[in-house]
């Protein structure tokens, strides 16, 4: 729209605020937007073809469907309420129903690109707010004014002179490259994920890398696009690298070991690891904490500075193959050859017990109440579980001494009395 046009339109609307036919306009624009709901539900209710490609077209489609039915419907009822009444409010309606629509595209390909983003949806409210607000601005034609106001509060940093209007601008433009460069970070991520060969972990750290580069990117091409001096950015930069190395040192050194162990391969995604008190299956690694999910599904979150200084026990860092000692006592007076082949025969007997190396039952020592054995065995899925393994053997192994009548002692004490004492 031009100068004039726009003029004409808010004129329009402010005589439409003194006439009786305001009403009329209101009711009329409300019918428009009931009906544009109604059937923006039939579209969303619609069963659609199988397929990727129609399941984005409709996807998109439930994005636009209430705004551009509403715009519709508001433009085909303009010329027919003209006959009887006003419709400035009708054309003031128009652009802000097309902004609406616009808006809902550009982030329905954002959430596609970025799958997972949950701060998109409150992000695109608070840009929709933004974007009506300067619609509703450039259409009663105060844009121009408070841009003037903005370019009037002027302040300077380093030794450049910043207005809020070129602060704005500016945030404006990163946050344009910056969506972009999570666009496109997002792109190549999927290509990664899709490459046959690539480590998992070299998957990992180039996606990672990527995105930070094409974010520090997007923020050196966007500021210079208004005129922001790169160099005014040198005390804040002083300023952070001071709260670096301060209050954000174990952050920093987060980060650090998390790419280190990413690019080491020291620790996998699956591997079975113990760090502390904490043991579990690594399920996944950020560039600050690991997750560690443990047997009772609890996930404990480990500091990767942690996994780099301290000692880490990787039960499948070069093998999956883990060997479990299993410690029974039998009695002195037991067939001790009979139980020792029980107790390898019940391990054989198991399915997830490899059968090479085959299980061994070793003679540990004499005890106090009995003769130690140790059952050792090994196993190539130890996240499924030991303890639940453990269990269901030393129950076998029970029921099969009961039946050959091999004895489990128990503690046991004799008091001899010497020199007992004299009676009367």
């Amino acid at each position: 729209m031009t100068e004039r046009e726009l003029a004409s339109l808010l004129r329009g609307v402010l005589a439409d605020l003194r006439e009786s036919d305001l009403v009329w306009q209101l009711l009329a624009l409300a019918a428009c937007l009931l009906v544009a709901k109604l059937g923006a539900r039939l579209v969303r209710s619609r069963q659609v073809g199988e397929g990727r490609a129609w399941e984005l077209g409709h996807g998109g489609l439930k994005r636009i469907a209430f705004p551009l039915l509403a715009a519709i419907l508001v433009l085909l009822a303009r010329p027919v309420a003209q006959q009887w009444i006003h419709v400035s409010l009708f054309t003031l309606a128009l652009p802000l129903l097309g902004s609406l629509a616009v808006i809902r595209v550009v982030f329905y390909v954002l959430r596609l690109s970025l799958a997972g983003a949950a701060w998109l949806v409150q992000f695109e409210r608070i840009f929709a707010l933004l974007v009506w607000g300067i619609v509703a601005l450039h259409i009663t034609g105060l844009l121009p004014e408070v841009i003037d106001v903005l370019e009037s509060v002027a302040f300077t940093v380093g030794k450049q002179k910043l207005t809020l209007w070129n602060v704005l601008q500016g945030l404006g433009a990163v946050l344009v490259t910056v969506l972009l460069a999570l666009w496109l970070s997002s792109a190549i991520e999927t290509r990664l994920h899709a490459a046959a060969g690539l480590d998992n972990n070299l998957r990992v750290v180039l996606a990672r890398v990527s995105r930070a580069l094409l974010l520090v990117l997007a923020v050196l091409i966007g500021l210079p696009m208004v005129g922001i001096d790169l160099t005014t950015l040198s005390v804040f930069g002083g300023a952070l690298g001071v709260g670096l190395g301060f209050g954000l040192q174990k952050i920093a050194s987060n980060y650090v070991s998390g790419f280190i162990i990413l690019l080491d391969d020291s620790i996998r995604i699956g591997n079975i690891i113990a760090v502390g008190t904490d043991r579990g299956e690594v399920t996944r690694i950020t560039t600050r904490y690991t997750v560690l999910k443990s047997l009772d599904g609890v996930e404990a979150l480990v500091p990767n500075e942690l996994l780099v200084s301290s000692v880490v026990q990787n039960q499948s860092y070069s093998s999956p193959q883990v060997r479990i000692a299993l410690p029974v006592q039998v009695s002195y007076d037991s067939d001790l050859e009979r139980a020792m082949s029980i107790m390898a025969g019940v391990a054989r007997a198991q399915a997830r017990v490899l059968a090479e190396p085959a299980p061994v039952v070793l003679l540990q020592s004499f005890a106090d109440s009995g003769i130690n054995l140790e059952l050792g065995f090994w196993v190539a899925d130890p996240e499924q579980g030991v303890g639940n393994l453990r269990s269901e053997i030393n129950l076998a192994i029970w029921r099969e001494f009961k039946q050959a009548g091999i004895a489990i002692p128990f503690p046991q004490r004799e008091v001899r009395i010497l020199g007992g004492a004299e009676h009367d």
